[in-house]
């Protein structure tokens, strides 16, 4: 089976008003040949979404996640035993700020494995079908993005999720998809303003959403015109008046 165009999934989802690119996430039995992989150090796991956004196409293996002991955990990868230790402070200290209780944990979604390797990518560059798609946006187009997955039949609705972040990905990928309010470390980490939202689309659902997108802006487009009309209409600051404005208005 021929993998899909992805440039032309991601044109489409792009007509929602997306103002950062969305990013292709894959995780992998083994690393991908022709593709870079990252080196260096990163105090997060999805420091590398904002690598991705920002257009490079590349692959982390485990040890590169080692500093971020939370998404270690979503993402199922153990760490090393010297650095075990960092998973329980990292707990303790959530806990006794108040952040986070202990038995919320094991109800944290987390990878079924642990990851030979993670592709990251601008969903038009990936080169695999993604196992999951990030967007990052402000609640505007956050909407249309919700709707034309509803309309596509990925959810009802989507889930919100709060901290960690990071648990987004593995819950998108066993529920079809899942929207987060983030937390404090991914807006730091992964530069996130304080008026955006993330929403997570199962890769093999990403079409299907994307082919619906049009409609989605053609929709509000019109609905923009219909409840300009009608606010107009309906609001006046004369006592003796709203009763004749509703049933003027009431075709609108």
């Amino acid at each position: 089976m021929s993998m899909l165009n992805y440039r032309e999934v991601e044109r489409k989802l792009a007509s929602l008003g997306i103002n950062r690119r969305p990013v292709a996430v894959k995780y992998l039995d083994e690393a991908l040949a022709g593709v870079e992989k990252f080196e260096g150090t990163a105090p997060s796991g999805c420091s590398f979404w904002r690598m991705a956004q920002e257009g490079r196409v590349f692959y982390t293996v485990p040890a590169d996640h080692y500093n971020c002991p939370i998404g270690s955990y979503t993402h199922h990868i153990p760490l090393p035993p010297e650095r075990a230790p960092e998973m329980e402070r990292t707990l303790g200290l959530m806990v006794n700020i108040g952040y986070l209780r202990n038995e919320e944990v094991p109800g944290i979604p987390r990878l079924p494995r642990t990851p030979a390797a993670i592709l990251y990518a601008p969903l038009g560059d990936t080169p695999v079908d993604p196992d999951a798609v990030l967007f990052a946006g402000r609640p505007g187009w956050i909407m249309l993005l919700q709707e034309a997955a509803v309309r596509a039949g990925v959810l009802p609705q989507f889930p919100a999720l709060g901290r960690p972040t990071c648990m987004a990905l593995p819950a998108a990928i066993g529920a079809g998809g899942a929207m987060s309010t983030g937390c404090i470390g991914n807006r730091i980490y992964a530069e996130l303003g304080d008026d955006e939202l993330y929403v997570v689309i199962r890769g093999q659902e990403i079409e299907r959403v994307a082919d619906e997108a049009a409609t989605i802006v053609a929709a509000n487009a019109a609905l923009v015109a219909y409840h300009t009309e009608r606010k107009q209409c309906l609001t006046t600051p004369e006592p003796e008046t709203p009763a004749r404005g509703a049933s003027i208005c009431h075709d609108v």
